[in-house]
């Protein structure tokens, strides 16, 4: 669990040494930071499931994916960095060669219906609990992922000529997500 005293050992801005929760300090209670901090993997598992791929792809989509959700740990925004540590924490870190098992939900659209409507239970709780910087940077944080997540490798074609970069399933996805998130 990352508390307050171990986010600002990491240099994080908070420097006040409490053996309360981070979540706590930012406001959130446990189950609302359970939901901010498991969205992006989520979001990276929907977007990769939107299309089928071969395992190749789909291990190039979530190593795109996980490094999107590492960079943001040295994010400007208190939460986003915060949800990116707890995130990295919990999925593994890419930049010590921690690779966490790829996901592939029986129903990609049932899992990827169920992440859009989960980005708007967020967007609607960040209107209410967060700065409004530190909203709009989670928003377009989540939309990045998915972004980087259906860039990372073409779909269809041979022997890689010929592919779509990004799907209309991707594309599709991507776009509800954005909607939901934009409340």
């Amino acid at each position: 669990m990352l508390t307050a005293a171990t986010a600002a050992g990491r240099g994080r801005r908070d420097k006040r040494v409490t053996d309360r929760p981070l979540y706590a300090e930012l406001g959130f209670t446990d189950a609302e930071w359970g939901l901010l901090t498991g969205l992006p993997q989520s979001v990276l598992t929907a977007a990769s499931a939107a299309s089928p791929d071969s395992a190749r792809k789909t291990r190039a989509e979530s190593a795109a994916g996980l490094d999107r959700i590492s960079d943001a740990r040295s994010s400007a925004s208190t939460l986003v960095a915060a949800v990116a540590t707890a995130a990295v924490a919990e999925a593994g870190d890419p930049e010590i060669g921690e690779e966490p098992p790829v996901i592939q939900p029986g129903d990609p659209a049932g899992y990827a219906a169920d992440v859009v409507a989960r980005a708007a239970e967020v967007a609607a709780l960040l209107a209410v609990k967060a700065s409004p910087a530190d909203a709009e940077t989670y928003r377009h944080w989540l939309v990045e992922i998915a972004d980087e997540v259906v860039g990372a490798a073409s779909s269809g074609g041979l022997l890689g000529i010929g592919g779509e970069t990004v799907t209309e399933s991707e594309r599709t996805f991507r776009d509800d997500l954005a909607k939901a998130l934009a409340g």
